[in-house]
């Protein structure tokens, strides 16, 4: 790569050449090639910005690079037999660039008129100016399969390590792509269905050993579908970019915000600080700052650090890794709000009332510089009266009048009535080398609430200040409960022994008072399950519907944009409305909100499946040491094929099978989710309290059996189910009479 020309050699050039005059026809010119064409970029921009050039076409994506997916036509083969793909689109200037195909064993032949997926890489090639790997041909979209390879004489066959799919599927010999017996491998459908009616597969991808602790994370991420690996182009884009000086911001160096965080926080994407407010008409009330980091000054719309973000749509936790939605160099260092290191940054100024009420905010685009990055617990017990020599210089003039700041915030938040769930979150601790330690249940604290808190309110600010100036922007949505899912909670209370109000407009003091109700009793958690398993799920839109469970007429999430996407649209918006610069919201994004929304919805989905399966999987593997140990625990649903059990001990779920239950049969009941033994009349329902024992521990799956050893405190026989008609008469109508009891209950409570 040559070096970089100077300012005046590139004023020069076009002096000399004005009919190559594009930034292709500069790199060209002066030998500038890969990740050197970014700072090309950087100097062109300086160049149009000084006043030196004037760009003709304004455009958020460089039209001379291809993106790094792109659909592409084969080519006919040059004389050595090697494939050029050109793209099918191409807003550049000058001649397309063109992609030599590199195949890997297994891939399907191609031929000229192709239209094909490829995943480009840049290459410094006299002939092609990228190297492109089949993803598909465009018009199939082969079925994706994560199982263990079992090698065979003509192949072999992979077993689907997911827990809902068992059928086998068979891989030829010239499709399995070096595996090895055993490994945990990727595979895509071949063909139609091979001998014996399985379907073909060939294996893409090979991913190691399955029962290696730090596999467990990794089979979710691909089972998934989540993209873990940054395209090289945009690693290049990122470690590109240099820290945001003072230009056009206003100065917080002084404000001491710090962050508080979990000890093992990877990023700080949030600070905050809070005072007395000196305003005399505010007597008693608070002011608080809470500041983000500035990603968006970073994150341009349609740069391909934005494609990649947006594809992702938010970073995925896993207890042993993250894969994040930036890259490191942004999400671990330039956005991230460290201690003594001054940092770009979004802020919100506030000012609640002595009651907590908000009365007033003002946005900011700051430089701010943290005087420490701590924790939560190293905050709370300095407030319990144990102060760190990190935290006890800092008492006073921060962290008390957080805390001041927080009382206040709670006796709006009880004035508010947000819904009041007692969900304990369960935490998996890991070795150095991925082995579970421990499964723990992690404590809330005040120092948690106070930054939510914080947060919450912060939010609020965002979707105002949005809303009240007309912008376009993306509110985090929250509906009100479907008529059938309450009526559902209500038999639950009602079983319980508790009550729901009916027949009046729902809000959520009334479902705390019913959670308030369970408090402290054998129902609380069945309560609580119910509850939450009552709620629509949050989303993102364009369209304002409120939040029920938080109780907010609208709401935006703006506090985490190095995680989450929509809260970057949002930093955007804001940057947009206030006019501090070109890196706001473009016209184009305005026009795709609705699928934007629509797609991050998506992607927070899938990643919250992708960590309840990692954790059932962690979990299976912590207990598959104990099987044939017995463990309490409660009927946390009730199946036709069987009973779950949320054990005590660590919070993982197991299935009881039908066949595990006893001797008897039993009868399902849909309506009232239980099942009522046809011999004994015994009813078993939600919230119930059980001794199981574990049969079966399956890390690879996650999979969890149980056996029944008693219900209540009363011992289960156990021997073969009993067939239909087998019981004796009397007994039968006993459990015919208590079911048609039951019914009649549940359509009362119906009607």
């Amino acid at each position: 790569m040559s070096q970089l020309p100077s300012k005046d050699e590139i004023l020069q050039w076009i002096s000399d050449n004005p009919t190559e005059t594009s930034k292709r026809d500069i790199a060209r010119a002066f030998g500038i090639k890969g990740a050197a064409r970014i700072d090309l970029k950087r100097i062109l921009k300086e160049l149009e910005a000084e006043g030196h050039l004037e760009k003709r076409k304004k455009t958020y994506r460089d039209p001379d690079r291809l993106p790094p997916v792109a659909v592409m036509r084969v080519g006919v083969p040059d004389a050595d037999g090697d494939l050029f793909a050109h793209p099918m689109e191409w807003a550049g200037e000058g001649e397309a660039p063109v992609a030599l195909i590199v195949a890997k064993p297994g891939d399907p032949a191609l031929g000229e008129g192709d239209q094909v997926l490829l995943r480009l890489q840049e290459v410094a090639d006299e002939d092609h100016a990228y190297e492109g790997r089949l993803i598909r041909r465009i018009g199939t979209n082969p079925r994706k399969v994560l199982g263990i390879f079992r090698a065979g004489s003509e192949g072999g066959r992979i077993h689907p390590i997911d827990k809902g799919d068992d059928k086998e599927w068979i891989v030829a010999a010239e499709a399995v792509a070096g595996a090895k017996d055993g490994e945990l491998v990727e595979a895509e459908q071949a063909g139609p269905k091979g001998r014996m009616g399985l379907p073909r597969a060939r294996i893409v991808a090979r991913l190691g050993d399955p029962s290696a602790p730090k596999a467990v994370s990794l089979i979710a991420i691909h089972q998934h579908g989540i993209p873990d690996e940054f395209p090289d182009e945009v690693i290049a884009e990122a470690d590109a970019m240099k820290p945001a000086g003072l230009d056009g911001r206003e100065d917080l160096r002084e404000l001491p915000l710090v962050t508080i965080d979990p000890s093992d926080a990877r990023d700080h994407d949030d600070a905050c600080f809070a005072h007395e407010d000196d305003d005399p008409k505010n007597a008693g009330g608070h002011v608080i700052w809470v500041a983000i980091a500035d990603v968006a000054h970073y994150v341009t719309p349609g740069s391909a650090l934005d494609r990649e973000a947006k594809k992702r749509g938010n970073s995925s936790y896993f207890p042993d890794r993250v894969v994040p939605m930036l890259p490191d160099r942004l999400s671990g260092d330039l956005c991230s709000l460290h201690e003594g290191v001054p940092r770009a940054c979004l802020a919100v100024r506030m000012q609640i009332d002595a009651h907590g009420q908000k009365i007033g905010h003002r946005f900011v685009r700051g430089l701010m510089k943290s005087p420490a990055s701590l924790h939560y617990q190293e905050v709370q017990a300095a407030m319990d009266g144990a102060p760190n020599e990190k935290v006890a210089p800092l008492m006073e003039e921060v962290i008390r009048p957080l805390y001041a700041a927080y009382d206040a915030l709670c006796d709006a938040r009880a004035a508010r009535q947000p819904l009041d769930l007692d969900l304990p979150e369960r935490k998996v601790v890991l070795s150095e080398e991925g082995e579970v330690l421990s499964v723990n249940f992690t404590e809330r604290l005040d120092a948690h609430r106070l930054i939510e808190e914080f947060m919450i309110l912060a939010n609020v600010a965002a979707a105002e200040t949005l809303l009240a100036k007309k912008s376009p922007l993306l509110l985090r949505v929250h509906e009100e409960p479907a008529p059938e899912k309450l009526d559902a909670l209500r038999d639950v209370a009602e079983t319980a022994g508790l009550s729901l109000a009916k027949g009046q407009g729902l809000k959520t003091m009334h479902l705390n008072r019913l959670l308030k109700a369970a408090e402290g009793t054998d129902h609380a958690e069945q309560i609580n399950m119910a509850t939450l398993r009552a709620m629509t799920q949050a989303y993102y839109s364009p369209a304002n519907f409120g939040h029920f469970g938080l109780s907010l007429k609208s709401y935006a999430h703006f506090t985490s944009p190095i995680r989450r996407y929509a809260d970057l649209v949002v930093h955007r918006a804001l940057i947009s409305v206030h006019g501090w610069g070109e890196d706001g919201l473009s016209p184009q994004e305005v026009e795709r909100l609705e699928q934007t929304a629509e797609h991050i919805s998506q992607t927070e989905r899938r990643s919250m499946l992708a960590e309840r399966d990692t954790n059932d999987r962690y979990l299976a593997a912590f207990l598959s040491e104990r099987v044939g140990e017995e463990f309490s625990g409660k009927i946390s649903g009730v199946a036709r094929f069987g009973v779950f059990v949320r054990l005590d001990e660590t919070g993982a779920d197991g299935l009881i099978p039908m066949r595990s239950l006893g001797r008897e049969y039993f009868h399902f009941d849909a309506e009232s989710a239980t099942l009522t033994g046809q011999d004994s009349g015994r009813v078993i329902g939600m919230g119930q309290r059980v001794t199981v024992k574990l049969a079966e521990a399956v890390p690879v799956t996650g999979g969890i059996a149980l056996e029944l050893v008693s219900i209540e405190g009363k011992a289960v026989k156990r021997g073969a189910s009993a067939r239909r008609g087998s019981a004796p008469r009397r007994k039968q109508g006993q459990a015919k009479r208590k079911g048609a009891k039951m019914k009649r209950k549940v359509e009362r409570r119906r009607k």
